[in-house]
C-alpha cells in the first residue's frame, strides 16, 4: 500500500505540472481528486490494511490529498488567465500619503480648554453614565421639570440615566473638594433628539464652575467675555438675557455679537446681529448646600455652551451630522488647521 501511495504521488504531481490550460487541468483533478477519482479509490481499500498499520496507511492517504489539492490549487493561479485592472504602470508616479488631521471638534475643544486654562480653569471629568441623583437631583432639578421626561432623557435601570450635560461633573467635583473651585468640563452628552441638520442625540458641551468667596455675576460676565474674544476677535460683545435653569439663580441666556457679519446682520445670524451661544447664572444656593458648602459664605457662577455649534460657526459646517460621518472628503478639508 506505502509503495501504491508513493507512485501515484509522483504520478498525480508530474500530470498536474505538466496540464498546459485550465482545461486539461480540470481532467487531470477529475481523474485523481474526485469523488470516483484515483486517491478516493485508495481510500477504499484502507479497510483491507492491517489493523496496527491501518493508522499510519491513513496518515499518509490524508497527506497525499492535501499535497496534491496544493498543488492544484497553485496550478489553477498560474494558469488563470490576469485581468488588464490589475496590471501595473510603473511608469506612473506614485499616490500621494495623506496624513491624518485634527477633527473639527478636536480643534475648537483644545482652543476651548486653553483659553480657559490661561484663566486658571482646569480641566475635570466624569461618567457619560449617570446616576439620577448627580444628573438632576443634587442640580435642584424638580421631578416635574421637562428635562427629566422621557422624551428628553435616555433612563437606564436601576437609577442610570446617559447624562444629558456634563454639569454632573460639577457636583462631583464640589463633593471631593473645597473651595475655591474653577473647573471646565468638557464632554459628549445625550438627548432624545432627532438626528437633522442642527440636532444630533449625541454632542459636545462645556461646563463651567467658579466657587469661591465673594464671586459676583459681573465676574461671570467677564469671563465669558474674554472668553468670546480670545475665541471670535477682540470686537465680539456679550450680552444676558434672563432665563431660567433649575441650578442657577439668577440666570441668563448668553448673546454675542455675530462674527461673521460684525453685528451687521446676516443670514448666519438670522439679520439680528446676534448669536445665542448658551447658558449661565450664578449656583443655585441649594445646590452649594446639597455638597456640603455653605451659601452664606460662598458663591459662584456656571455657565455651558455647545462645542458643536461654536465649531459649525467657525467652520461654516451646515449639517451637524457631518461632523460624526467620518467622510474622509469633509476630514481633509481640515488638514491645515490646527488648534490655536
Amino acid at each position: 500500500m506505502r509503495d501504491e501511495i508513493s507512485k501515484l504521488r509522483d504520478e498525480a504531481a508530474e500530470a498536474l505540472r505538466s496540464a498546459s490550460d485550465l482545461t486539461a487541468l480540470e481532467q487531470v483533478s477529475v481523474k485523481y481528486l474526485s469523488r470516483k477519482g484515483l486517491v478516493a479509490g485508495l481510500f477504499k481499500q484502507l479497510g483491507k490494511v492491517d489493523a496496527a498499520e491501518r493508522p499510519i496507511i491513513g496518515q499518509l492517504l490524508n497527506d497525499l490529498k492535501q499535497q496534491l489539492e496544493n498543488l492544484e490549487a497553485e496550478r489553477t493561479l498560474a494558469l488563470k488567465p490576469r485581468s488588464k485592472e490589475f496590471d501595473v504602470d510603473t511608469t506612473l508616479p506614485g499616490r500621494g500619503t495623506w496624513i491624518g488631521s485634527y477633527h473639527p471638534l478636536t480643534i475648537v475643544m483644545r482652543e476651548i480648554t486653553d483659553i480657559f486654562g490661561r484663566m486658571g480653569f482646569r480641566v475635570a471629568d466624569g461618567p457619560e453614565i449617570e446616576l439620577v441623583k448627580y444628573n438632576f437631583d443634587m442640580l435642584n432639578t424638580p421631578p416635574w421639570h421637562p428635562s427629566r421626561d422621557e422624551s428628553d432623557t435616555i433612563y437606564l435601570p436601576n437609577g442610570f440615566v446617559v447624562r444629558t450635560e456634563t454639569s454632573p461633573v460639577q457636583v462631583r467635583t464640589m463633593e471631593k473638594q473645597d473651595p475655591p473651585v474653577r473647573i471646565i468640563s468638557p464632554g459628549r452628552v445625550y438627548r432624545r433628539d432627532r438626528p437633522d441638520a442642527t440636532h444630533s442625540p449625541m454632542f459636545h458641551q462645556v461646563e463651567g464652575l467658579y466657587v469661591d468667596k465673594g464671586v459676583t455675576m459681573a465676574e461671570l460676565k467677564g469671563t465669558l467675555l474674554a472668553f468670546y474674544k480670545e475665541l471670535f476677535g477682540q470686537d465680539t460683545k456679550l450680552r444676558f438675557r434672563p432665563h431660567f435653569f433649575p441650578f442657577t439663580e439668577p440666570s441668563a441666556e448668553v448673546d454675542i455679537t455675530c462674527p461673521f457679519c460684525k453685528a451687521e446682520g446676516c443670514r448666519i445670524c438670522k439679520y439680528t446681529t446676534w448669536l445665542e451661544m448658551g447658558g449661565s447664572g450664578m449656583v443655585d444656593p441649594n445646590v452649594l448646600q446639597g455638597v456640603g458648602y455653605d451659601p452664606e459664605i460662598y458663591s459662584g457662577f456656571a455657565f455651558g455652551l455647545g462645542i458643536d455649534r461654536i465649531a459649525m460657526l467657525r467652520f461654516g459646517i451646515p449639517n451637524i451630522r457631518l461632523l460624526f460621518d467620518s467622510d474622509v472628503r469633509f476630514l481633509r478639508q481640515f488638514s491645515g488647521f490646527t488648534p490655536r
